[in-house]
């Protein structure tokens, strides 16, 4: 199992930024029939995004076609513990994607609604954000 993250960076080492505004772009189902939105704004890592796609994938017996619409393209960094206060910044931790409200976070196809609503919703458990199910019927 290897985690999501980039290939290569400009980078090693990025800045926080700010988490204002709603998306614009990855706001509408365009691969799946059914999906996951964000209601807010933060970070979801590799690690999560990870265990909501297993989620999914095990709930569905792997059938149907799962799309991840986010990719955790920005480093994370952390001290080491008991570390002193200072001396920089630190190590690169994991990955993590900037998701805004109203973004897809994944989409699904080729299954009924009942199952998709139920695999989306065991997803949705693993992520740090509150979500929204969608579908091209409703949307």
């Amino acid at each position: 199992m290897a985690l999501l993250q980039p290939k290569r960076t400009k980078y090693r080492k990025a800045f926080k930024g700010k988490r204002g505004g709603v998306a614009t772009r990855g706001n509408k189902l365009v691969f799946g029939i059914f999906g996951i939105k964000s209601m807010e704004a933060g970070w979801i890592s590799a690690r999560q995004i990870e265990a909501a796609r297993r989620a999914m994938a095990h709930y569905t017996q792997r059938g149907g076609r799962i799309w991840i619409r986010i990719f955790p393209y920005k480093p994370i960094t952390k001290h080491p513990a008991e570390s002193r206060m200072g001396s920089g910044k630190g190590d690169v931790e994991g990955y993590v994607a900037v998701v805004k409200p109203g973004q897809l976070i994944f989409e699904m196809g080729a299954v009924t609604e009942s199952i998709a609503r139920e695999a989306l919703r065991l997803a949705s458990h693993k992520l740090p954000l509150k979500t929204k199910f969608v579908s091209k019927v409703t949307a």
